[in-house]
C-alpha cells in the first residue's frame, strides 16, 4: 500500500479493512488454490480503485463513515482487478510483475487461468443480494473482455489518438467508471469515473515509456506487440514511425527506433493529458 497517498486521502482505516478482508479470504480458499492466491495478493496493491470508490462516496456524503457494503465492493473490485492482471500477464507473456514472478510464470497457465475464474466467482458470491452491484460488475466484465479483444485486434494498426481514447475508455476507463457507480448508485458520476480511468491509463502509458516503475505494467510488452498507447498514437503520425509500428516482426533495431520515437512524444502526451483533465 502507498501509505503516504492513503494517509493524504485519510482512508487508512478503510484500506486496512480491505486488506484484512482479502487476507482472510485468501486463507479460506480451497487448499488447491490457496498457494496461488497467496502469491497473487501477498505483494499488496496501490488500491487506486478502492480509493476511487471511497473518494467518490465521501464527496457525496462527507461526514458519514464508509459503510460495510461499500467496503465489500472495494474488496470485490480488487478481486476483479487481479483477475485482469493475471489475464494480461498471460497475454503479454510477462514473467515479472511488481518485481516478482507473475502467477502463470510461477504456477503455470492452467493454474493462473483457473485462479482468475476463482476470483471472479468469489467476487459475485461476496456481493450477495446487492443486485445493482452485481449488474455493475457484470457490465465491467463484459466491457473488459470486449476491450481486450479490441486492443489485440487493432495491434500494429496505424490509428490515432481518438482510437486510443476509445480503447482506453473501455479498458481502464470502464474499471474506474464502475468504481464511481458503485459509490454513487444514481450513476451521476459515471462520466467522472471514466475520465479518471482515462487519465490513469494515459499516465501509465507515459510512465512505461519513461522506463520508470509505472502504475501498472506492459511497457516492453506493449512495444513488442504493437499496442496502441498514447505516445504510440502520437508518434505514428510520422509515416516512417508508422511503417515500423505496423511491421509484423520488428527487429530489435526497429523496437529501439520506436522506443526513441515514443520518448520524443512524451511532452505532447503529457500536454494532452493535462488538457483533457481540464475539460
Amino acid at each position: 500500500m502507498n501509505s503516504s497517498f492513503v494517509d493524504t486521502l485519510n482512508f487508512r482505516h478503510e484500506v486496512g479493512l480491505v486488506e484484512a478482508q482479502i487476507a482472510e479470504w485468501v486463507e479460506s480458499c480451497d487448499a488447491e488454490m490457496r498457494p496461488e492466491m497467496r502469491w497473487q495478493f501477498i505483494s499488496g496493491s496501490k488500491y487506486f480503485r478502492p480509493l476511487t470508490i471511497f473518494s467518490t462516496y465521501r464527496s457525496l456524503v462527507p461526514d458519514v463513515p464508509v459503510p460495510d457494503w461499500l467496503i465489500r465492493c472495494a474488496v470485490v473490485i480488487e478481486l476483479f482487478h487481479n483477475m485482469t492482471l493475471v489475464i494480461d500477464d498471460i497475454l503479454d507473456k510477462s514473467t515479472e510483475r511488481r518485481g516478482r514472478d507473475t502467477l502463470h510464470h510461477k504456477f503455470g497457465e492452467l493454474d493462473a487461468l483457473m485462479a482468475s475464474g476463482y476470483m471472479v466467482a468469489e467476487g459475485y458470491r461476496m456481493l450477495g443480494s446487492d443486485v445493482q452491484a452485481i449488474h455493475l460488475f457484470s457490465e465491467l466484465t463484459k466491457r473488459l473482455g470486449v476491450a481486450e479483444c479490441l486492443q489485440w485486434r487493432l495491434r500494429r494498426q496505424v490509428l490515432g489518438v481518438e482510437d486510443w481514447r476509445h480503447i482506453a475508455a473501455e479498458d481502464t476507463g470502464s474499471m474506474f467508471e464502475i468504481c464511481a457507480c458503485l459509490a454513487d448508485r444514481s450513476g451521476r458520476l459515471r462520466t467522472f469515473g471514466g475520465l479518471v480511468g482515462l487519465l490513469y491509463h494515459g499516465c501509465d502509458d507515459v510512465g512505461d515509456v519513461r522506463g520508470t516503475v509505472a502504475l501498472g505494467g506492459g511497457g516492453v510488452e506493449d512495444l513488442r506487440d504493437g499496442i496502441l498507447t498514447l505516445p504510440a498514437a502520437l508518434a505514428i503520425r510520422d509515416p516512417q514511425v508508422a511503417a515500423l509500428f505496423s511491421k509484423e516482426e520488428p527487429t530489435q533495431d526497429d523496437l529501439q527506433s520506436l522506443s526513441h520515437a515514443f520518448q520524443e512524444q512524451l511532452p505532447q502526451a503529457e500536454a494532452y493529458q493535462i488538457g483533457r483533465a481540464h475539460v
